[in-house]
């Protein structure tokens, strides 16, 4: 009678496991000998990229593509400032003279001389009034084009200059005034100047509006009340009011116009 004897594995070996299913290791590519590994490609940008600091304080200049009208503008006056610098005296007096827009030169040639006073700044190129023409009609005319920043500026100009000589002449009729103020030295671009700071204010957010209108405003009647020239500070201030009537039409999105380089 022969027993049953289990047969037990030498030590050393493992015995097969028929009931585990074997799972095959993923498969690991290495480079080839001699190829360095390609890097992982950068993430993509998805937000625009921030401007150079040098590229914003750019933008605050006039530039021949970007901001023709202010461009053209500015050497015209540099030119005209420089002629008050430098030519004579009796001739720079005769000029100025020419292109007043007072009572009498606005009874015989009102287009001319309206024109020909924009062409001066009162007290030439060291004026505070030099740095508001540029940066002000610079970012007037990058928002709304040359041709509306030309004509919130003369339209500024000119209701204000006629609103301010007109009571002059009907002053003198009525024997208010003296003859000679038929005759007063008026000239220079202010009054645009102001116009664009009115229309400038309403294409801001709310906040910098209001700092700017009010702070502007404040410093015009502060001017009024020293009552120094109150014929120009009134002028100034219905040039203000003149820029922010503008406000609807500027708003307005001129069909097909793209930003503009420069």
């Amino acid at each position: 009678m022969t027993a049953d004897v289990e047969t037990v594995p030498a030590p050393g070996v493992r015995r097969p496991e028929t009931d585990v299913e074997t799972v095959p290791a993923p498969e690991v590519r290495r480079p080839a000998a001699g190829i360095p590994a390609q890097p992982s490609p950068p993430p993509l940008e998805t937000g625009p990229r921030p401007r150079p600091r040098r590229a914003r304080l750019r933008r605050l200049l006039p530039t021949p593509t970007g901001t023709p009208f202010t461009f053209a503008y500015a050497v015209v006056l540099a030119g005209t400032s420089l002629f008050m610098e430098f030519a004579d005296p009796d001739t720079v007096s005769a000029a100025l003279r020419a292109s007043s827009t007072d009572v009498t030169h606005l009874a015989h040639s009102p287009v001319l001389v309206l024109g020909a006073s924009a062409l001066w700044i009162a007290g030439g190129v060291m004026s505070p009034l030099v740095v508001a023409f540029v940066v002000v009609l610079t970012a007037l005319e990058r928002r709304t084009g040359g041709l509306r920043t030309a004509g919130v500026f003369l339209l500024g100009h000119v209701l204000a200059t006629l609103a301010t000589e007109i009571p002059v002449g009907l002053s003198v009729m009525a024997g208010h005034l003296p003859q000679s103020s038929l005759h007063r030295l008026d000239y220079g671009i202010s009054f645009g100047v102001a116009a664009s700071i009115g229309a400038l204010a309403g294409l801001l957010t709310p906040w910098p509006r209001w700092l700017v209108l009010g702070g502007f405003a404040a410093m015009l009647i502060e001017d009024l009340v020293a009552f120094t020239d109150p014929m120009t500070n009134w002028g100034h201030l219905l040039a203000l009011a003149v820029g922010v009537g503008t406000w609807p039409l500027l708003r307005r999105r001129v069909p097909g116009r793209s930003a503009r380089r420069g």
